[in-house]
């Protein structure tokens, strides 16, 4: 037995297959534009964490590197993001406010019914106002888009610093 500690061997970094933003520059402009539109009267912090929760269901890597950052630097803790893998388990790290959004946030990102559940639709409108609502159902809709650039096109996670994009 070696008691000398070894480097770890990584894999290579693979390179993403298109860089969409660049030939699809206009559509880039305007998902900017609509996601900005989307967060605004939102909680930051809750803005995070649904992009953080959307991006794990939807294997988006570049996506968790960039929000998870993004939350750390805001000031979320490191626990309740770690967490939000197995909210539900997890609950008493959350508020009751959050865990409604987490729980709508799920229910629009993985439509595998077909629809929102009327009792999950109920528990978010209980919690947030109508103009609130509208706005985070918009911000759940738009980090679901950027995943699916993210996934088809394999942005290579790692490289974002916070407030990069802005």
């Amino acid at each position: 037995m070696s008691t000398a500690q070894e480097t770890p061997r990584y894999a290579t970094e693979q390179a993403p297959r298109l860089a969409w933003a660049q030939q699809a520059p206009e559509v880039y402009k305007a998902m900017v534009r609509l996601d900005a539109a989307a967060g605004q009267g939102l909680d930051p912090t809750l803005r995070e964490l649904v992009k953080i929760r959307v991006s794990q269901i939807n294997h988006c890597a570049f996506c968790l590197d960039m929000h998870t950052k993004d939350a750390l630097a805001a000031g979320e803790s490191v626990e309740r993001i770690v967490q939000l893998a197995a909210w539900e388990e997890s609950r008493h790290f959350y508020t009751e406010r959050e865990l409604a959004a987490l729980e709508l946030t799920e229910a629009v990102t993985v439509l595998t019914d077909g629809f929102v559940p009327d009792e999950v639709y109920e528990r978010a409108a209980k919690h947030f106002e109508e103009a609130e609502l509208a706005q985070l159902i918009a911000s759940i809709t738009v980090i679901n888009a950027w995943n699916r650039f993210g996934v088809t096109t394999r942005m290579t996670p790692g490289h974002y610093r916070p407030g990069q994009h802005k």
